[in-house]
């Protein structure tokens, strides 16, 4: 604990020059990431669009690897991403700027909220959120990445390819795309932390390893109806690629909770 007691006042203080520190962080990785947007934009945001993606490359490799012929992407695919409103193209410049500053100030963020936190901890607590921080950025930045290289290329392509009618022509809004965008990287940063709330229960002692034994089947069939969701193509091999990383996920949580107690006689 701390070696001298703080006034509430004194607590207020310590809080506000952590807020203004995060406001600061977040300034500056935002200034950066909008000088460096247009770059990002073009390399990182719009690269799905492409044929060319690295996702769909290692796709086309692996259909002619396995002779799925029908899982192959047109080195021509792309999707054209137009702007309707007037302002589109500068609100979307700023939020992107935010999100990008975001994600990549996380791990700073929460260890400044933490240097606020720590001192009214014990020796043991510290070490176990300690593990809890370090674990926890890995999972997020893990899944980002495989929203970004897997589920989200999978769900463009998918939709973008989808037709209702030979009739209408698929243009996209800039909005549309950056809404889902991000709205899939932050789902699957959030999915893969996952392990990390089954462990923090394990250690409520509300979660146990038996309780991943006892509904593993039924685990399997909800998280085959997840993948569909996230990527509803009509190819098995794409579903069963997106269902790996999650029952992974089961399975890791499964490792990181207590084994069950035997009942006293």
């Amino acid at each position: 604990m701390a070696e001298t007691e703080m006034t509430f006042w004194d607590h207020l203080d310590a809080l506000r020059k952590v807020i203004f520190r995060v406001l600061a962080v977040m300034a500056v990785l935002g200034i950066a990431a909008f000088i460096a947007m247009p770059t990002i934009f073009d390399k990182v945001i719009m690269a799905p669009c492409s044929g060319s993606f690295v996702t769909y490359r290692l796709f086309n490799d692996l259909a002619s690897s396995f002779g799925a012929s029908d899982l192959a992407t047109d080195s021509t695919f792309t999707v054209d991403i137009v702007s309707i409103e007037l302002a589109s193209q500068l609100f979307i410049h700023l939020s992107a700027a935010c999100w990008a500053a975001l994600i990549v100030g996380f791990p700073v963020i929460i260890y400044m909220l933490w240097g606020f936190v720590a001192p009214a901890l014990y020796d043991h607590e510290k070490r176990g959120i300690t593990r809890a921080f370090i674990f926890g950025n890995i999972m997020f930045y893990l899944g980002v990445a495989v929203g970004y290289f897997l589920v989200f290329p999978l769900a463009l392509r998918f939709l973008a390819d989808y037709r209702l009618s030979d009739a209408i022509r698929p243009i996209v809004s800039l909005d549309s795309y950056m809404d889902n965008f991000f709205t899939l990287l932050l789902m699957m940063g959030a999915v893969f932390e996952l392990p990390l709330l089954a462990w923090l229960l394990g250690k409520m002692g509300i979660l146990t390893r038996g309780f991943f034994g006892r509904y593993r089947r039924h685990a399997i069939v909800a998280l085959l109806i997840v993948a569909a969701l996230i990527t509803p193509t009509g190819d098995p091999f794409t579903l069963f690629i997106v269902f790996i990383p999650i029952y992974a996920l089961w399975e890791m949580s499964a490792r990181l909770v207590p084994v069950d107690k035997p009942e006293e006689p």
